[in-house]
């Protein structure tokens, strides 16, 4: 996995209270169900921000290193309530050119299960693994952390089961594909872990089993869509600046169809990539 240290980011001071996009999640929660064709159901539960080059998409795991007091508390808060919380994301806004702060809209809400906690003399590690997207409809308090209430997200789409099922089988296909070239290349021991991609497709492929709503766990097709956006083994900048552009296309679209033909190009770009370096790996070892 990979170890991430929880942002403290500096708009997230500023704006402490009151929080500039709150005012973008004015709309009823009864207009916001309809629209999204929901249940009636909700959570409430910490919300823990970072910036927009750091999207975490269902299935995705990572280990998040929480030092400072308010995280802390954050994660007790989760602790006891189902271990339980939502990453999201800022993505800012430009409201007009006299503006003296930034402002920041939520975007990218992913619901986040806690695998694990290892404490430390300096705060916690914390293993975390998206379960699926939501839409945080009311904030409740800023201090000493954000918590919110949120309901889920999932896909709606008008392809027929086969077909999407057969999608879903093509993108398992090209993932073991990806895994089988990825652990034939040399890294570095710093490089990220050669088998994110497959471990993401595991956990996509089980039934989670959580303490919430069945509304808040997507579909088994829609669970295999996200699970390709991960780092590969060796990964430059651009193409890790690449994945996040893919995820936060990902997390924006609500077809299962689509995403699993994106996730299914997505793939096979890293097998051509990996593939060439191989070769080229093959050409030096001579």
């Amino acid at each position: 996995m990979e170890s991430l240290s929880c942002v403290s980011c500096p708009f997230f001071v500023t704006h402490h209270q009151p929080y500039p996009f709150a005012g973008q999640l004015s709309t009823t929660r009864a207009r916001l169900r309809s629209a999204l064709k929901v249940n009636a159901t909700s959570l409430v539960v910490p919300l823990l921000p970072f910036n927009i080059n750091e999207v975490l998409v269902p299935s995705e795991s990572k280990i998040l290193h929480l030092y400072e007091a308010r995280y802390l508390a954050l994660l007790e808060e989760a602790l006891v309530r189902k271990k339980l919380f939502v990453y999201f994301v800022l993505d800012p806004i430009s409201i007009s050119e006299y503006a003296t702060e930034a402002s920041f809209a939520a975007r990218c809400g992913c619901l986040v299960l806690i695998e694990n906690v290892e404490r430390l003399d300096i705060g916690a590690l914390v293993s975390i693994r998206g379960v699926g997207r939501v839409k945080i409809v009311k904030f409740f308090q800023a201090d000493p952390f954000l918590k919110g209430e949120v309901i889920p997200m999932q896909d709606t789409t008008s392809a027929s089961p086969s077909d999407v099922s057969s999608k879903v089988l093509s993108v398992k296909e090209a993932v073991y594909s990806l895994n089988s070239l990825e652990i034939k290349l040399k890294a570095p021991k710093e490089a990220v872990m050669q088998t994110y991609v497959l471990n993401s497709l595991q956990w996509a492929e089980k039934q989670p089993s959580l303490d919430c709503d069945e509304a808040f766990i997507p579909s088994l097709a829609e669970r295999v869509s996200f699970a390709a956006f991960q780092p590969v083994s060796g990964s430059t900048q651009s193409e890790l600046v690449k994945l996040q552009q893919e995820k936060l296309k990902a997390m924006d679209l609500r077809d299962t169809k689509q995403r699993l033909n994106n996730s299914l190009e997505f793939v096979k770009g890293s097998i051509s990539m990996l593939a060439a370096k191989l070769a080229i790996q093959a050409l030096e070892m001579q």
